[in-house]
């Protein structure tokens, strides 16, 4: 392979919803560069794309696949993304380092949620799009709905640059409004038969070349003039016009293709490589200090890595954007994320599985390298003198949790590595050591997406690992003033050990009063503040003391001993050992032995004292509380609806967005285990949600007597 100029090189993102044809596409597209000699299918398994053993044994895409086509004197970098929601990590990845992203609508079904979602992913990263409408030749296939549901979804900017003679089984020919031409093509696709617009199609494909003449004329003042004086462009004028309007999102063309025929790919090529922004097109990256970092074949060599992947055979394989400058094979460069040196002794062009040595890359280029010394996805190597690091991938949340372990325990430190591996492969797969909870999680986009890390350990890994329910990070907390006294008092011979406190406890909130009195029963009890500590809690919320003693009834080295008893009980609480929080204690008397008394004796009177009165202070256990915002088609509405209402959630409001019903709740954490697997199968995988936390609420009387039942059950009294 050449060495592509940078303004040779296009970074396209390859996207869709499940089943819109992304990986069969791709198929086409490198058969008619002549990569492959015959085209793969999914059903065999022996696609360029999917090549995992996970993906062969599950039918559909887990990871992306980068690729190149050389097309026309210009090099296509594609990134080919799964298209189930569960694998979403993957398009944030490819967007990050690509400069459009091309989005497959199944003709047969339209605009899906998936699509909405992806959609917005590239508003949010402002990248241009792409439509186009794959499997015109499917049975239900219907152009001018899926037309209708795209200009709903995504407004006037949605411009048609081809529309089919016929849409379903009979789908062999279309009209290109910006050539002007007819395209037809034979039972076996490839290259088409070009010829003049029909008579009785000129008057359809005459109008919709001047609705892309002014489209295109518009994102450019010299064109809008041209247009205004002539009433129309050249074909180059109008490729320039759409290719501003691509970078600057006022644009969305459309186009028409069957993958699996390879019908419409050999144009669609053609298309991406006259009119799709190349990377200097785009608005420069910024490293994380501010710098603009623009590509410059002659610049600085700078190099970021995307992504990780441990294929058969060879190991570790790293993929990278070089950012600035020419990256040449056997180049030594700084880490700049993680220090240290690093030698690329080879780099590949990649497609697929298959990876060609190259000389070199210029700036802007996708490439591989492999069995790097101390590389991870996130980092940039830059060569001396030059400190650049970029961070311009953000991933979405993880919506799936499930507490991890081995089935064998002497296994933890093996599969605590497997895991931070795999996390590096895929950064959506999150890792996290919960103290509170005292389990391993794993989080991810869906039940599928950890059923793959499962699949992977056990079936690559060889190592058998077993999936938990994650155990709810509740909190404990009083709702009234309690008064509790004890004394801790042990002889065995020698020094022995005594230590008495009396506190008073009550619920503490922002701003209240200083405590002065309380009375409980018959006995008032007056207060003296002599000192005050405010101790903020890592899992939110505020412990409050008072020392409020009078007379040396406790000496003021032995408070924070005391102190340090009542966070042993902060951080386990007395009612089902969560976190407990918000909680004033005012530490008013208590009686020291002149030999016996001593830290360890304060600490554990303190703590009992604190739960005796934490048991009489109205305690009640809050539970967090998740925004939840679902997308759905209008059809399954009802039914998601009464799912939710099933699972304790509080509707705050619906809405239709662009075609798509929209409905935000309140739902407990406990309730949302399985949603993602409840959710897929009420509607058939076409919707998708979202959720992120929003509070902690006080629990139902019912679940609350529930759940100290289970505790008192699986504990006994200290």
């Amino acid at each position: 392979m050449k060495i592509y100029k940078t303004n040779e090189i296009k970074n396209i993102a390859l996207l869709g919803s499940k089943g819109s044809g992304k990986t069969t596409l791709a198929e086409s597209m490198i058969y008619e560069c002549g990569i492959i000699k015959r085209r793969g299918s999914i059903e065999a398994g022996n696609t360029v794309s999917d090549y995992f053993p996970v993906e062969k044994e599950y039918g559909y895409s887990v990871f992306s696949t980068v690729f190149n086509a050389e097309f026309n004197n210009k090099k296509l970098n594609i990134i080919d993304c799964p298209g189930a929601d569960d694998f979403v990590g993957n398009a944030y990845t490819a967007l990050g380092v690509c400069d459009m992203g091309l989005i497959l609508v199944n003709a047969q079904y339209g605009v899906e949620v998936g699509t909405q979602n992806i959609f917005r992913t590239t508003a949010a990263l402002k990248k241009p799009v792409i439509f186009a409408v794959n499997q015109m030749d499917a049975e239900k296939a219907d152009f001018d709905n899926v037309m209708e549901q795209m200009r709903e979804a995504f407004g006037p900017r949605v411009v048609q640059i081809q529309y089919p003679l016929e849409s379903g089984p009979g789908f062999h020919s279309m009209i290109d409004v910006l050539l002007m031409k007819k395209y037809e093509w034979g039972p076996d696709g490839g290259v088409p038969t070009i010829s003049e617009i029909p008579a009785d199609q000129m008057d359809r494909a005459l109008e919709l070349n001047q609705a892309l003449v002014e489209a295109a004329a518009e994102n450019d003042e010299t064109l809008m003039e041209k247009f205004f004086e002539q009433g129309s462009l050249t074909e180059d004028e109008m490729r320039e016009g759409i290719r501003k309007g691509l970078v600057d999102r006022s644009i969305y063309p459309v186009v028409v293709l069957s993958g699996a025929k390879d019908m419409g790919v050999r144009r669609i090529m053609e298309f991406l490589g006259n009119v799709c922004p190349f990377v200097s097109d785009m608005p420069a990256p910024v490293t994380t200090t501010g710098v603009e970092v623009k590509p410059d074949a002659n610049g600085p060599v700078s190099v970021f890595f995307f992504k990780t992947s441990v294929e058969p055979h060879i190991g570790e394989v790293s993929y990278f954007k070089v950012m600035s400058g020419t990256l040449k094979a056997g180049a030594d460069l700084d880490n700049a994320t993680r220090g240290g040196k690093e030698r690329l002794a080879q780099i590949f062009t990649v497609c697929g599985q298959l990876r060609n040595p190259i000389d070199a890359l210029e700036a802007g280029d996708i490439g591989a390298s492999v069995k790097l010394k101390d590389v991870r996805t996130g980092n940039t190597l830059d060569e001396k003198g030059i400190d650049w690091q970029f961070d311009f991938i953000k991933y979405p949340a993880p919506k799936f949790v499930r507490a991890i372990r081995p089935v064998t325990e002497s296994d933890a430190e093996k599969l605590s590595a497997i895991l931070t591996r795999m996390h590096e492969e895929d950064p959506t797969w999150i890792v996290e050591q919960s103290k509170e909870l005292k389990q391993t999680l794993v989080k991810g986009q869906g039940e599928f997406h950890l059923r793959t890390l499962k699949w992977r350990i056990e079936n690559n890994e060889k190592l058998p690992i077993q999936f938990d329910e994650m155990r709810i990070p509740y909190r404990e907390t009083i709702t009234k003033a309690a008064r509790a006294d004890y004394r801790h008092k042990k002889q065995s011979g020698g020094s022995g050990q005594f230590g008495e406190v009396h506190l008073i406890i009550e619920p503490y909130t922002e701003g209240m009063p200083e405590p002065d009195a309380y009375k409980f029963g018959n006995q008032e009890f007056k207060l003296k503040v002599r000192d005050k500590q405010e101790i903020p809690l890592e899992w939110g919320g505020k412990l409050v003391v008072y020392d409020c003693t009078v007379g040396g009834s406790i000496d003021a080295r032995f408070i924070p001993a005391i102190i340090k008893g009542l966070m042993d009980r902060m951080e386990q609480g007395p009612l089902t050992g969560s976190y407990a929080r918000d909680v004033r204690v005012m530490i008013y008397d208590g009686k020291m032995h002149p030999v016996d008394s001593n830290e360890i004796s304060f600490r554990l009177a303190g703590r009992n004292a604190f739960s005796e009165a934490f048991r009489q202070a109205n305690p009640k256990i809050l539970e967090p509380i998740y925004d939840v915002e679902v997308l759905t088609p209008g059809d399954t509405m009802g039914d998601v609806m009464s799912d939710l209402q099933g699972r304790r959630a509080i509707i705050m409001g619906m809405e239709s967005e662009n075609g798509i019903e929209k409905l935000n709740a309140k739902v407990p954490l406990k309730e949302m285990s399985s949603y993602s697997t409840s959710l897929s199968s009420i509607t058939g995988g076409r919707s998708s949600f979202s959720m992120k936390f929003a509070s902690y609420e006080l629990v139902p009387g019912d679940v609350q007597e529930k759940l100290l039942k289970e505790y008192a059950e699986s504990h006994t009294e200290e």
